[in-house]
């Protein structure tokens, strides 16, 4: 008796892909546009392609980078966060409180680690379970965030290991090592159940639901991340700066929804990619620094990135219309 062979690994092959190539459309186009930027920028900085120039580079990008995963990662749930930016601050002066003293690097890492986690958690479990807007939670979460940087460290001061800078704001591509440790560990995050749940439970929660997926679980879970991320992202800020300011963050916020808008991550929840919103933080990036280097000044600069995230918001509704 034969046995005939299932095709059923290469639909699930061929279903994978086409998932993906959905999750890509406007994305090409994006890296395009980056390379773009990359050209323009190395013309403008030459110093861009030594050693010492991407690694500089690469410490400005890496913080923006973090936030970007962490507001790309709620969003891709459908929700939001407007408490990055205050998250990224107390994660910076915790850091720079603990790490010079009884704690040392270790201990006070695992310190704004779980700070981190536990208040995305929190956050998440308000949003989740009692159903609340995340825009308001998160609204009213950044000012008790911020309100706890400012009682840690009521101005800016503390202190930072010197080898821990030395490392992290060196001319070592220490930054551009450590994103690329964040980005194999999302791969492996994406093979988790939890992982798997992701664009489902931001896409289509009621179907998902009804399926057996764990939605309220993955979506507290985006919020623990994102606030690991965060506090992340203050803490090697705290290691460029060599210490700690309570409103250092500030930016970061509006920062981490442009990059992930630019990105091509949608607000409803379900569209786009970890990549995407990678390239888009590099993007911001890289925009800011060409403007920096053509003169452009802040007032200039600011202009020119809301309507650069407009014209990048609006294009794939245009095109919807147009079909």
């Amino acid at each position: 008796m034969s046995v005939v062979p299932s095709n059923s690994g290469q639909r699930t092959g061929r279903l994978y892909w086409s998932v993906q190539a959905g999750r890509n459309v406007g994305v090409r186009g994006l890296f395009l546009v980056v390379l773009a930027f990359i050209v323009a920028y190395g013309f403008l900085f030459p110093g861009l392609f030594t050693m010492a120039g991407f690694a500089k580079f690469t410490q400005s990008w890496f913080p923006l980078a973090l936030v970007a995963m962490a507001q790309a990662l709620l969003m891709l749930t459908g929700g939001i966060s407007l408490a990055i930016g205050a998250t990224v601050s107390l994660g910076a002066v915790i850091a720079a409180t603990t790490m010079v003293g009884p704690l040392g690097v270790a201990g006070g890492s695992a310190l704004v680690a779980a700070t981190g986690l536990g208040i995305g958690a929190i956050t998440g479990f308000i949003v989740v379970k009692l159903r609340l807007p995340a825009i308001v939670v998160t609204l009213a979460g950044s000012f008790i965030i911020g309100g706890a940087a400012l009682l840690i460290l009521p101005r800016p001061g503390g202190a930072m290991p010197e080898w821990l800078s030395d490392l992290l704001a060196g001319n070592t591509p220490a930054a551009f090592l450590l994103l690329v440790v964040v980005v194999l560990l999302w791969k492996l995050y994406l093979a988790t159940p939890l992982g798997l749940s992701l664009y489902a439970a931001g896409e289509n929660p009621v179907g998902a639901y009804r399926s057996g997926v764990p939605v309220d679980a993955a979506r507290i879970a985006a919020y623990a991340l994102s606030g690991l991320l965060s506090t992340g992202a203050g803490l090697f800020v705290a290691a460029q700066t060599g210490s700690g300011d309570p409103v250092i963050g500030a930016a970061f916020t509006l920062n981490s929804i442009a990059a992930a808008v630019l990105g091509g991550i949608g607000f409803l929840g379900g569209q786009g990619t970890m990549r995407g919103a990678l390239a888009g933080s590099l993007l911001l990036s890289l925009m800011i620094s060409v403007m920096f280097f053509l003169g452009f000044t802040p007032v200039a600069q600011y202009v020119a990135q809301g309507l650069i995230i407009i014209g990048a918001v609006a294009l794939p509704q245009f095109r919807k219309v147009q079909r």
